[in-house]
């Protein structure tokens, strides 16, 4: 069952996108003309929850529920101890950008035994932001496998943990996730919203950089 919406919604954020309905507000900007669905993807505990809460001009919608003994025990809790719930279906929110851009935000389960949802959840997204954990690399191949094999196009984002080691060169980092030389590659960090939005500002500006023939 989802959870009550959150109440976290940033009234900054709203402050600087003009045509945001307001606190709290579910109407569409008056100026809205493209709608885009995105999906905000990446392994267990890394951040899509808070993403989305940064950034959503609306009350998010959550369905989070707290994590339990027996799902400790298939859930990879390394370099995440800390975390004390988990989404079971999706996170949604909304933001309006410059250019009455307007993106639903889509978060996906990180977990393998929530891939059955995946086909449910993309479709009829035009891309994804991938959020990485670089102090858990190897928890984003099945994700970045997943999206891949969908034949979407995405950026990926590395979520900057106060703990995380900082990788040196772009480079670098595209041969340790096995990324295009095109894919857009950022760093974000998700509780702030200005960062936030930049991070998918790079996946929009890649999405409208596409040839029209490789859209999906």
């Amino acid at each position: 069952m989802a959870s009550a919406p959150s109440d976290s919604a940033p009234s900054a954020c709203r402050e600087t996108l003009p045509g945001a309905g307001g606190p709290g507000s579910v109407h569409l900007p008056d100026t809205a003309r493209d709608l885009v669905k995105i999906l905000v993807a990446g392994p267990f505990g890394v951040g899509k929850t808070t993403l989305i809460d940064s950034v959503s001009e609306i009350r998010p919608l959550h369905t989070e529920e707290p994590l339990s003994e027996a799902s400790a025990q298939v859930d990879d809790l390394d370099g995440v101890r800390e975390k004390a719930t988990t989404t079971v279906a999706i996170d949604f929110g909304r933001i309006s950008l410059p250019g009455d851009v307007v993106l639903y935000l889509f978060g996906t389960p990180g977990q393998e035994r929530f891939r059955s949802l995946w086909d449910d959840i993309a479709y009829g997204a035009l891309g994804a932001l991938v959020l990485v954990d670089s102090r858990r690399l190897d928890a984003s191949f099945d994700v970045l496998g997943l999206v891949e094999e969908s034949g979407l196009p995405y950026a990926v984002a590395f979520n900057a943990f106060p703990d995380a080691p900082r990788h040196h060169g772009e480079e670098r980092l595209r041969r340790a996730l096995d990324l295009e030389p095109t894919t857009p590659l950022v760093t974000c960090d998700a509780r702030d919203a200005g960062s936030s939005i930049d991070a998918l500002l790079a996946l929009v500006d890649h999405l409208i950089g596409r040839d029209p023939v490789e859209a999906r």
